[in-house]
């Protein structure tokens, strides 16, 4: 996305609304799992248990992003 904008294509107002709001939504399922995260790590010595569930968390977001740049590039492929 910011490869986009950076090479000057320009959004409407609603775009612009709509990718704030996936990016809130996405920032608060980040914040939710660290919260959950450092729940179970409350006492525990276990550093394995962090590394694994951070990968997961990054496994996800990375998922994210691969799924949204498919759907955009089906959605240029349609516009073509």
């Amino acid at each position: 996305m910011a490869k986009v904008l950076r090479e000057g294509a320009s959004y409407n107002q609603r775009e612009v609304l709509d990718l704030l709001i996936e990016f809130s939504g996405f920032k608060d399922r980040v914040q939710k799992k660290f919260k959950e995260l450092s729940r179970e790590l409350e006492g525990k010595p276990n550093e394995h248990e962090l590394w694994v569930n951070l990968y997961l968390v990054s496994a996800d977001y990375a998922e994210e992003l691969n799924i949204k740049k498919q759907k955009q590039e089906t959605l240029m492929q349609k516009a073509s």
